[in-house]
């Protein structure tokens, strides 16, 4: 039977007899790897279970450059194992996952496993399965991390913040560690880690990856089927293999690594990409694994190719930040879902939908991620996330966005980013200071400033720099927030004791103003 958008996948993917097979492996579209499977399916080859699902693809707007890179990264992984003498059947569904495994076991007398999926809802769907064929269906704990959940999670609270995890992963990994010691001296380098990037500093090109027949051929289904989401599909360079995901790793680690440290944090206007290695959404489906990437960047500064701040830096956000934020979610879901600590309800400002806004900092933020579905670490922190806090916009609805609006965005690792970092949502069990600031930051660390139609000099009035006033305005009203954080309390002492009448009446008549004026998605 003809199945439209999968001539690729049928043409070489023959659809096997389920009652040859006593044992089948299901296989999520971010586990992708068979390395970070149990030994024995390399060893026995049971058949191999694929599912597309309509109904997941439909749970959100997703971006349609990340609905391309899940389900091409996937069809490519199952012709791969094809090609390594399995079996695979590939299953498409109009209803979610739970669904098209229920029809296949319907029809299958075998033992089938599956790996603890990673984001809630998923697992809740299999779990389901599982307890609907109790004897026939098996769960496997994931291995696609380097911590153990169980041994971390029942820490997680206020008083434990990511350095105490980092510091302890650190020895238990080895990585960068001089006996008990860390390489260097100091357990970070965050002090060298915030340059500006220097005017007309040269900057590496970034390998891009032409679309073959099977891609092309998830692009029509996309184009087609998933009309209205979110985002643009007029082009689409990133890898879908294995093969792939390791030339940009290697580029990476040849290239960008040594200067990825001092500029981690830099902006600059019309490249969004800097000195990044934009491998996140490779680590995120299993086509990289975290303890390979840390060991080629260790190899590197063991070889004199990269400096130690530079590979301390990119090693934190893998075995510190990825890690814990993960055993973050498996510690607070579900009820985090519903975090809000500052109360906000407006909705999402239109300009994470269309880009257009006079300010500079955000139009080169939402950009890229409407084009590409992807921005780096700061524009994410320290203009959206501080944008959508600072204009009292409702973290779920932000939280909802990076959802669906990042190429390399799962629950697990977007939730605890936005309602427990950037927006400060959970109330401090995350992050110990809510993280915004005024336009000074912003011209600090970028050029955007320069090319702006607001005077990021000016505090208050029509031309100022909005990020000013909304941030005093911010500190204002937020201000038992602040006072209860040891970090950030002088700023209220700031405001109040440095700041006139006159400028308190500017900043909120300012901000009044522009909050009037702002214009949200209806």
């Amino acid at each position: 039977m003809s199945r439209p958008y999968l001539k690729q996948i049928d043409q070489t993917i023959h659809k096997p007899n389920l009652n040859s097979f006593d044992k089948a492996i299901f296989i999520l579209h971010d586990q992708l790897n068979l390395e970070a499977w149990p030994d024995w399916i390399k060893k026995e080859k049971p058949l191999l279970i694929f599912i597309e699902s309509k109904e997941k693809g439909e749970s959100l707007p997703y971006h349609k450059q990340k609905l391309t890179y899940v389900l091409s990264s996937m069809r490519h992984f199952a012709i791969e194992c094809t090609e390594s003498g399995f079996n695979v059947l590939y299953h498409s569904t109009e209803g979610h996952y739970d669904d098209g495994l229920s029809a296949i076991l319907d029809g299958f007398d075998g033992q089938l496993t599956f790996m603890t999926p990673s984001e809630w809802e998923t697992r809740e769907r299999l779990r389901s399965v599982k307890s609907n064929f109790e004897n026939q269906v098996q769960e496997i704990p994931n291995s696609f991390f380097l911590a153990d959940v169980d041994q971390w999670k029942d820490k997680i609270g206020p008083n434990y913040r990511m350095e105490y995890f980092y510091r302890e992963i650190r020895k238990q990994t080895g990585y960068l560690m001089d006996g008990d010691d860390p390489e260097g001296g100091e357990w970070n380098y965050d002090e060298d880690n915030r340059e500006s990037l220097p005017k007309n500093h040269p900057l590496p090109e970034f390998p891009l990856f032409e679309p073959d027949e099977i891609t092309k051929e998830v692009m029509q289904l996309i184009d087609e089927t998933f009309t209205d989401h979110f985002g643009e599909l007029n082009r689409f360079e990133y890898a879908v293999t294995r093969d792939q995901a390791c030339t940009l790793l290697d580029d990476f680690i040849e290239n960008r690594l040594d200067k990825f440290g001092p500029y981690e944090d830099a902006l600059k206007t019309g490249n969004h990409k800097l000195f990044h290695s934009q491998l996140s959404l490779y680590l995120n489906n299993g086509l990289l694994l975290p303890a390979e990437v840390c060991e080629r960047a260790l190899e590197a500064y063991h070889k004199g190719n990269a400096r130690l701040n530079s590979v301390e830096g990119f090693i934190r956000q893998i075995i510190g930040w990825r890690e814990f934020i993960r055993i973050y979610y498996e510690a607070m879901m579900p009820d985090v879902r519903d975090a809000n600590h500052f109360g906000f309800t407006n909705k999402l400002p239109s300009m994470f939908w269309t880009g257009k806004t006079k300010l500079k900092c955000m139009e080169e933020s939402v950009k890229p991620v409407i084009e590409e579905g992807y921005s780096h670490h700061i524009q994410r922190l320290m203009i959206l996330s501080n944008f959508s806090n600072l204009t009292e916009t409702d973290p779920r609805e932000l939280n909802r966005w990076f959802w669906f609006a990042y190429i390399d965005a799962y629950e697990w690792v977007e939730l605890p980013n936005v309602l427990g970092m950037s927006t400060f949502a959970d109330g401090g069990v995350l992050a110990s200071k809510p993280y915004v600031s005024s336009g000074n930051y912003i011209n600090k660390m970028s050029d955007y400033c320069k090319h702006c139609e607001y005077s990021v000099t000016k505090k208050t009035g029509e031309n100022a720099c909005p990020f000013n006033y909304l941030y005093w305005n911010f500190v204002d009203k937020q201000r038992d927030t602040f006072n209860d954080s040891g970090r950030v309390n002088f700023m209220v002492n700031m405001f109040d004791n440095r700041k006139s009448d006159q400028e308190k009446e500017a900043i909120r008549e300012s901000t009044e103003r522009f909050l009037a004026d702002l214009d949200r998605e209806s």
